[in-house]
Order: structure tokens, then C-alpha cells, then sequence
């Protein structure tokens, strides 16, 4: 439940909500969420959380991250550690939790209510938190997908639960063929 005169916050953990959305098979059009939650309330701040590699000549994620950042976004970014899994895989770890958490608890006195793209299970004692602020947090995943994309206790400890599916007509457009040498792991490896 949304009011048109409550103070929004969005907070998107990148490889989070890339993994639900590839899950369910679409991309999403941020200029269209963006556009969407403008409708919902007095959208504050839109922030996106992502890790970049910092020594590839090109980052699948690099273009996505630019146009948010002169598109209304508030990109938070740290360099990702790379390593190579115990298969032989190459794999990129950029876990931004810490830096999400910091932020909606800084912005917390200033807002109404917190939409939070994730189905991470860390973030419920934040969500309990932010609640006893007098923040309403509504949790934007999936339970659609095999194995589901959300942290059960993350879904009950929020105030709404929105199913991204359910999204999907709103701010979803098909997804794209990758890039030859695009690595596709890039946004899904969050620990």
C-alpha cells in the first residue's frame, strides 16, 4: 500500500535484483521503475548498489551504471574482489549489504517509507529496524521462481511484499542477447 503523499526511498541491491529478474526472464527498465515509484509518492532518492571490476578494459555493468548515475540515480559502488571457485570458474565478489544498510538507516528520519529490491535474509533486522523508526518497508522479490528469490523471514518481517512478477508488465522489457565475452555471473555472485 502506497500513499501519494508519503516520502519514498528506493533502495536496489544490483545483483540481487538482476538475479530475480533474469530468474523470471526479463530485464528491467529502470527509466520505467523509476517513472513507476514517482507515481507511488514523493520519490526522495532512488540509490543502486553495485560492484564494478576496476581492472577490465570493458564491465558488462559499466554502460547500466552510467546511465543511472545521469539518470536520476544515486549509484553507491566499490571496486569487486575477483577469484576463481573451486570448479576453476571465474567468479566476482562485491557485497554492498553494509553499504545499503548504512544509507537507509542515515535517510531513515527523512522518509516515509523504504521500497527495498531484495530478497537478501540479512536485511531483516534492518527492515525490523528502519520499522521501529516509523518506516514502512515494502521488500520487492520473487517467490515465483525455482528456488524462490526471497528469504522467508525477510518477506514476513516487511510491511508489503511485492512480487516482482507481478512487476513485470510495468517496468519489464524482454531480455537481451549478451555480448560476445560478456560474463553473464558478473551481477549474480553477491558473497
Amino acid at each position: 500500500m502506497f500513499y501519494r503523499d508519503e516520502r519514498l526511498a528506493l533502495f536496489i541491491d544490483g545483483s540481487n535484483l538482476y538475479a530475480a529478474a533474469k530468474a523470471l526472464a526479463f530485464d528491467i527498465d529502470y527509466k520505467l521503475l523509476r517513472q513507476e515509484f514517482m507515481q507511488r509518492g514523493k520519490l526522495l532518492r532512488a540509490f543502486y548498489y553495485t560492484a564494478l571490476l576496476e581492472n577490465d578494459d570493458y564491465s558488462p555493468i559499466r554502460p547500466l551504471v552510467d546511465w543511472l548515475h545521469y539518470n536520476g540515480f544515486t549509484m553507491v559502488t566499490k571496486p569487486a574482489k575477483e577469484f576463481v571457485d573451486s570448479q576453476g570458474r571465474r567468479k566476482v565478489k562485491g557485497n554492498m549489504d553494509i553499504e545499503l544498510t548504512v544509507d537507509a538507516m542515515e535517510i531513515a528520519p527523512h522518509v516515509d517509507h523504504i521500497v527495498l529490491f531484495s530478497g537478501d535474509g540479512d536485511f531483516r533486522p534492518l527492515v525490523e529496524a528502519l520499522q521501529r523508526k516509523g518506516v514502512r518497508v515494502s521488500v520487492v522479490s520473487t517467490i515465483r521462481s525455482q528456488p524462490p528469490m526471497i528469504a522467508d523471514d525477510l518477506r514476513r518481517q516487511a510491511d508489503n511484499f511485492i512480487e516482482l512478477d507481478e512487476l513485470k508488465e510495468v517496468v519489464g522489457r524482454p531480455p537481451r542477447e549478451p555480448r560476445i565475452n560478456e560474463r553473464s555471473d558478473y551481477e549474480t555472485a553477491d558473497n
